[in-house]
């Protein structure tokens, strides 16, 4: 017994020997391998863990878009478990501050690193990482720090960095499984940034592979079945769509999975529309789907969309917003799709307007959608704005006309029908929204929807209120009514107190209170103070609806693509304002609206060069043909500068012949407005005094560019005597360019042009192969897509290339191939379609015609519109 108590001694005394966390002992090893492992290493972990549960947690999934890779990282989340992050840091700090020699040291530093990255505290992050990867001996934590390094570089968009540690890793050896899973998910996450749909479905494939995660398993098929069907394969669609109801996902999962693989397997190509809907009807029926009664609804819309069903479909849209969803942003979808009925179809952009707003209401500034939609709100923000001012001031001007008598009776009418709207409102409201055992129970008992008694009834309440308005006016409530003594007090029809003694509240404010519903009704007074009296009024409101004739229909033909409804405008601005300073570009759009429907445009081309021989939209019409682009941009700067040197050198005539001849060929370029006003120069030095006042003064109307017309004033000012100096200082500065301090010459200009060029030479991004037609000859190409096809499939097979088509603009469409990984490669392919692509869709002048770009520049020249200013520089920098 002694002796056992004896070793029991020795070994706490060795052990407490062995605590130093400098002696590289085995024991002392041992023992800081232990501890630091088993307790602060531990709980480090616990709160990460803990912190990436409250991330997941926190995010909610939105099926009706392709699921995240990983959980986005709310800035809010963070900022509430601050107290985890501040646990990583002090227990990691521990860990390494007090087992220094222990072997869980770089696990510790990697946790520090993992802290700060999702603190945002990137650049601290990085240097941990960089440092793990320079100085840990263990392959594990040093692959683990590069990758952790990838998928900041992806969230902070530096996909160079990142394409640099993709290619690092990929020559690296002995990655075990778990850190190789992890790599590619990052992988598919780079992918996914950089929008590249082939590349991001083959590493979650090879990730699929690399965890025995149930949970994570289910997820990642669910991605892998959206990204299929939104590529059109439906048959792989509904297999992974199949295996992400396995490993027990949670429900709302599972409901969508079983949803959309029934859309992919049998909605879509099912001819019994009756069992379709029921499918739906059924979905609605069953209690579990309460929470999800919306998408069900706007799913089942989306199917009376594809049979035509508008009117149904429009009808379950609404019943779908009046749902209690569990996802906010789903309302943002119904409402999108209600826009989009209304525009497309209905072409009513007033409720397209509405719709949006409605849209906005249910989506975050980080949802995928937000930017689309609040683009498209601003365009039909101006549209309601202008359709507004329209709308009423024609109403106020026409009521303008008519005697006061006639102007009374017009109030009238519409407070009438005022009141007959707030009626129809209550009796809607009044209806039975339930028809539930407890609703008839209560209706049984006197208290159910259709009360007898005053004070439940709805729509005798309504109608209450407008009756005693429409007697007494808007009376103020007050306390004691039965006394007899009061204040000599009266109320106007409008509720206004007319009494010398005015009650209020212990603050000092009024203790009236408005009736809401009274507040919806205008009184008389008030309607009839609308209508202008003055003729200064009425010009206001013309000038007013003036403008918004105009606006309206360059609206609707640039941005609404309604070219009949922009003539519907543009003409009634014409007639209404034939004396209006925007006539000139009136007519030019009218040209363009009839060129494009099938009208008469020569009939404006004719107005333009007999009523404004001068305008450039004239040297548009007359020259349909010319230069474009920057080509365009070059000779006119350097005819422009030639012009103004034989202005200086006052060779007047000369000058004129060079500004006519350069409008002519080069119309509606950014010289433009400078050749007219040097025009207008020469004018005051060779013709009378009237024609250069009249062109002065017409030109200071039209052109837009601020500093020009400034200068425009100047001369006209020197005209009239009143400052004799400026024509002077106004010859000094028109010889200015707009962009550089002095006119250039033309290789001045070029070289320019060329640092300012928007596109830019990237030869390792992805790039697109494209074959651009003009419209016409692109509907006639029916074919080229199966013939694209079936070339990749003889050339191509293993480069999983796909295509497609778009319009780029009115006068071009285009037929896209993707994805290249480099210049090199598309030019590769770009050199075997030259040589052994034969369709029947194409002609071997479009061969030529085709051009390689990279992704970059497809998204800037997909904004610019303008392929001749691509192909130069496709000429200058491929070929």
């Amino acid at each position: 017994m002694q002796r056992s108590i004896l070793r029991l001694f020795v070994l706490i005394a060795l052990l407490f020997s062995g605590c130093s966390s400098e002696k590289n002992t085995f024991l002392n090893r041992q023992f800081h391998n232990t501890t630091s492992r088993y307790n602060a290493l531990f709980y480090a972990q616990n709160n990460l863990l803990e912190l990436e549960k409250a991330i997941e947690k926190s995010h909610q999934e939105d099926y009706s878009q392709v699921l995240p890779i990983f959980f986005p990282i709310d800035s809010a989340i963070i900022d509430q478990n601050e107290e985890l992050l501040t646990g990583i840091r002090e227990f990691s700090s521990k860990a390494i501050e007090w087992h220094k020699i222990s072997k869980w040291v770089d696990d510790s530093f990697f946790l520090l690193g993992m802290a700060d990255y999702y603190d945002a505290r990137f650049d601290d992050a990085s240097n941990t990482f960089r440092y793990l990867n320079v100085n840990s001996k263990k392959k594990r934590i040093r692959h683990r720090s590069l990758i952790q390094l990838m998928r900041q570089f992806t969230d902070q968009k530096n996909f160079d960095d990142a394409a640099y540690v993709i290619d690092y890793l990929s020559k690296e050896s002995g990655i075990n499984k778990d850190n190789r899973f992890i790599l590619y998910k990052n992988l598919a996450y780079y992918y996914d940034k950089r929008g590249e749909v082939n590349g991001k479905i083959g590493a979650l494939d090879r990730a699929l592979g690399l965890t025995k995660d149930k949970k994570e398993k289910s997820r990642i098929n669910f991605i892998l079945a959206q990204l299929y069907q939104r590529e059109g394969l439906d048959a792989l669609a509904y297999s992974y769509y199949q295996e992400a109801l396995k490993g027990n996902p949670p429900y709302e999962r599972s409901f969508f999975a079983q949803l959309f693989a029934q859309q992919v397997a049998e909605l879509n190509k099912s001819k019994d529309v009756r069992k379709v809907r029921g499918y739906y009807d059924d979905l609605y029926k069953d209690s579990k789907n309460l929470d999800l009664r919306d998408v069900i609804l706007y799913e089942k819309a989306i199917f009376e969309l594809k049979q035509d069903n508008i009117e149904e479909a429009e009808d379950l849209l609404i019943k779908a917003a009046k749902e209690d969803g569990k996802n906010p942003v789903q309302k943002g979808y119904i409402y999108r799709k209600l826009a989009e009925i209304s525009y497309d179809i209905k072409k009513d952009f007033r409720s397209t307007k509405f719709y949006l707003d409605s849209a906005l209401t249910h989506i975050k500034q980080s949802d995928l959608i937000y930017n689309e939609l609040t683009e498209q709100k601003g365009i039909f923000d101006n549209y309601v704005r202008q359709f507004d001012v329209i709308s009423k001031n024609d109403s106020l001007i026409s009521l303008s006309q008519l005697s006061p008598e006639e102007q009374e009776l017009v109030a009238e009418r519409f407070i009438k029908q005022e009141e007959e709207r707030l009626i129809r409102e209550a009796e809607e409201n009044a209806k039975p929204k339930s028809t539930g055992i407890f609703e008839n129970l209560l209706a049984f008992g006197g208290r159910g929807s259709g009360e007898s008694f005053y004070f439940d009834n709805s729509v005798a309440m309504q109608q209450g209120s407008i009756d005693f308005y429409r007697i007494w006016g808007n009376r103020t409530l007050e306390d004691n009514w039965r006394r007899n003594v009061q204040g000599f007090q009266t109320t106007d029809r409008s509720g206004n107190q007319t009494s010398n003694e005015v009650r209020a509240d212990e603050n000092g404010d009024s203790s009236e209170e408005e009736n809401p519903i009274l507040a919806q009704i205008p009184d008389k007074e008030s309607l009839l103070a609308q209508i202008p009296k003055t003729p200064a009024a009425i010009n206001a409101l013309k000038e007013e609806l003036e403008i918004a004739y105009f606006e309206m229909g360059k609206l609707l033909f640039f941005d609404f693509k309604e070219p009949k409804m922009s003539i519907e405008y543009l003409e009634g601005l014409i007639t209404s304002y034939p004396n209006s300073n925007k006539k000139a570009e009136a007519y030019y759009i009218l040209f363009l609206a009839n060129q494009e429907s099938g009208g008469n445009e020569k009939l404006y081309a004719e107005r333009l060069n007999r009523e404004f021989p001068e305008s450039p939209f004239t040297f548009s019409v007359n020259n349909p043909d010319g230069i474009k682009g920057n080509q365009a941009f070059l000779e006119s700067s350097k005819l422009y500068k030639d012009a103004y040197d034989l202005y200086y050198q006052r060779e007047y005539v000369g000058a004129r012949s060079v500004i006519r001849n350069t409008l002519e060929n080069f119309p509606l370029t950014k010289n433009t407005e400078k050749l007219l006003l040097l025009d207008i120069m020469i004018s005051g030095k060779i013709d009378d005094k009237e024609r250069y006042k009249g062109r002065l003064e017409n030109y200071i109307q039209v052109t837009e560019n601020q500093d020009l017309v400034k200068m425009a004033r100047n001369m006209l000012l020197a005209l009239t005597g009143d400052d004799v100096k400026e024509e002077q200082k106004t010859d000094q500065l028109i010889a200015k360019d707009e962009d550089t301090e002095e006119t250039p010459v033309l290789g001045e200009i070029e070289e320019e042009d060329e640092e300012d060029s928007p596109y830019r030479e990237n030869p390792n991004q992805t790039h697109i192969f494209v074959i651009a037609l003009e419209p016409e000859k692109a509907k006639d190409a029916k074919n080229l897509l199966a013939d694209l096809e079936a070339f990749h499939m003889q050339n191509f097979a293993s480069a999983r290339l796909r295509t497609g088509n778009m319009n780029l603009s009115r006068e071009e469409a285009i037929f896209i191939v993707s994805p290249f990984s480099n210049a090199e490669k598309a030019l590769d392919y770009r050199n075997k379609f030259m040589n052994s692509f034969n369709s029947a869709s194409i002609e071997d002048s479009d061969k030529e015609n085709c051009f390689l770009i990279s992704i970059e520049n497809f998204q800037e020249l997909n904004r610019r519109k303008n392929l001749n200013e691509y192909r130069q520089f496709y000429n200058k920098v491929y070929k």
